[in-house]
């Protein structure tokens, strides 16, 4: 049995993650949740899978939480530093990492720290600070299995192969609601709009980093991390049919690619089994209606935030820390519908111009960055 803690339990990977433990029962042992928050799914959750613990992020919510749980047998506690001692205990072998943002990088290390084994779902972690996740990886001796669909798909692809038989990889990226379309299209595309992927289920911020194509950005700075990849080594494709989810090319010239349904469940159970396979029920690929699959290159001009996320990677140092901050306060400004659409890319590139480059970050480099960033991307909105 392996002993799970999910944080952040109620977003679309945590909830998902649920599903697959409750399918699992005799594989999996839910010990923790963690939630910022929605206090009441928390609940609700808690009262189905009867962890051993909890975490509510947000103080102020604690004694709503703790009284709707009094009867059961559920340890309640609450703050954000409760999520980083939490995965610390000795009762939890796996830790699933599904917060949003800046947000999972202390919990993740905290874990890691501690021995614990990571599927990791939050790749702002890597994206921010992967050298230094990378150096705790190697001198605690756990695993990082990557959650994304991407990662997951090249991690199976390299499953057996010697580390410098790759070549290249592929990221493949559905492009969004707005793939094809123009400027002066984008100029008026509204919240709802971008929030309609034609593929994925996902939380709203997910989904508009995926609609600026962000997300891929990302994946591509994630993968240089998980992989040990050059940039060079590293490109993004747009695959409409989100089938393919991932390809690797060696050094011979043949490629391998893992296919499969959209449905991050897949990759989850990969993820929380490895190195087994699980049997599963969910939806397989029935290629009688699956006749066409087709590859094009992302336009750059379109998706700015795809060309800053490579300058980015290109660069590294605390760069990506900086484009990271600026975009979670630019996604949240156009999800309150203070900026537009096409002022996001604006921002962070201002962000990325003016904050202070920093070589060789230390930690406490980055949390500073990550800090600076913020108080000076919200001065722009």
């Amino acid at each position: 049995m392996k002993k799970i803690a999910i944080l952040g339990s109620t977003g679309s990977i945590g909830t998902q993650a649920l599903e697959v433990i409750n399918n699992n029962k005799d594989k999996f042992d839910l010990e923790v949740l963690t939630a910022n928050e929605n206090a009441d799914l928390l609940i609700e959750q808690s009262i189905k899978y009867l962890p051993n613990s909890i975490v509510i992020a947000n103080d102020k919510k604690y004694e709503y939480v703790s009284e709707a749980l009094k009867k059961y047998p559920v340890k309640v506690f609450s703050g954000y530093n409760s999520i980083s001692q939490i995965v610390e205990l000795d009762n939890i072998d796996i830790v699933l990492t599904a917060l949003v943002g800046f947000s999972g990088l202390i919990p993740t290390i905290k874990a890691i720290e501690s021995g614990k084994h990571i599927a990791l779902a939050n790749k702002e972690t890597l994206v921010v600070a992967g050298d230094i996740i990378n150096k705790l990886a190697q001198k605690h001796k756990i695993n990082i299995i990557p959650v994304d669909s991407e990662h997951s798909a090249i991690f199976q692809c390299l499953v057996g192969e010697k580390p410098n038989s790759v070549e290249k990889v592929y990221l493949t990226a559905s492009g969004g609601p707005f793939r094809g379309k123009d400027l002066k299209y984008l100029q008026k595309v509204t919240k709802k709009d971008a929030l309609n992927h034609p593929n994925w289920n996902m939380g709203n911020k997910v989904t508009i980093d995926s609609a600026t194509m962000m997300n891929k950005g990302f994946e591509a700075i994630e993968a240089k991390w998980l992989f040990g990849l050059a940039p060079d080594q590293i490109s993004v494709i747009i695959h409409p049919q989100s089938i393919i989810h991932s390809i690797v090319q060696f050094v011979d010239g043949s490629m391998k690619a893992q296919m499969g349904v959209p449905d991050m469940k897949i990759p989850i159970q990969y993820a929380l089994s490895f190195p087994e396979r699980l049997k599963s029920s969910f939806s397989r690929i029935d290629f009688a209606k699956c006749t066409n699959l087709t590859f094009e290159q992302p336009d750059l001009n379109i998706f700015r935030n795809l060309a800053l996320s490579i300058e980015a990677l290109k660069k590294g140092g605390n760069l990506p820390c900086i484009m990271n901050a600026s975009n979670e306060i630019a996604v949240e400004a156009f999800l309150n519908e203070k900026i537009s659409f096409l002022k996001m890319p604006d921002i962070i590139e201002k962000a990325m111009v003016k904050i202070n480059y920093i070589r060789n970050p230390t930690l406490e480099d980055y949390i500073e960055t990550d800090k600076q960033t913020r108080i000076y991307t919200s001065s722009l909105i």
